[in-house]
């Protein structure tokens, strides 16, 4: 068994695209009027465009982690496409990780790999 593809629906496809594709870093693979793939390693991140407000509500949301090469460079496309800080970056043994909200709501991880020793 192998999980095909993550499925976020949108009010703004185009702005998702931009977000995920030009802000996260992802290549987009398909994009037509009404969905949209990135390459997210080996899974798909799908988008596809809300057929009506009540499957955007927002609350609760899956929360989407990624591993990046260099976190403040990803992290500064992401707030220049709508995304917003949800608390201070956090330094561990492990790396930095960064805490965000994409312009659609979900909740984005950001993690650059290295040690305390990096900073």
């Amino acid at each position: 068994m192998s999980l095909r593809y993550i499925l976020l629906l949108q009010r703004d496809l185009q702005k998702a695209v931009r977000f995920y594709g030009d802000g996260v870093g992802l290549p987009v693979r398909v994009i037509t009027e009404r969905w949209a793939e990135l390459q997210a390693g080996k899974s798909t991140l799908a988008l596809k465009a809300s057929d009506g407000e009540a499957y955007c509500t927002t609350g609760y949301s899956p929360v989407l982690a990624f591993d990046v090469e260099d976190l403040q460079a990803t992290l500064m496309r992401c707030l220049e496409r709508g995304a917003t800080m949800d608390g201070a970056i956090q330094h561990s043994t492990h790396g930095k990780v960064a805490a965000l909200r994409a312009p659609d709501g979900v909740m984005i991880s950001l993690m650059e790999a290295g040690s305390r020793d990096d900073e």
